[in-house]
């Protein structure tokens, strides 16, 4: 009989759920837009339905290597998610609005 991954990881040592969990959340965080749509069980056309555009839109915001900011805000926003920016400097970190 096959187990979920959830249930195999609840029977993990703690430690090793930890650095199981840490080693996702890296993963998360190194993921492209349109992975991230997909962890957010989101279609292209669902997507653009919220942002009240066409889905060619969005395909082309995944695949597209520059777009303004405000492009990208609202595709977070879009996926329940808020965007930040950080300038990262020698003397601090900068908060970005």
């Amino acid at each position: 009989m096959a187990r979920s991954f959830k249930e195999l990881r609840a029977k993990m040592p703690a430690k090793a759920q930890a650095l199981s969990m840490g080693k996702a959340n890296q993963i998360l965080k190194k993921m492209a837009l349109q992975e991230i749509r997909q962890v957010r069980k989101l279609s292209q056309e669902e997507l653009a339905t919220i942002l009240k555009m066409k889905q060619a839109n969005i395909s082309r915001i995944e695949n597209g290597s520059d777009m303004y900011i405000s492009t990208l805000r609202s595709y977070i926003e879009g996926m329940g998610g808020k965007l930040n920016i950080i300038a990262h400097f020698p003397e601090g970190d900068i908060s970005i609005i």
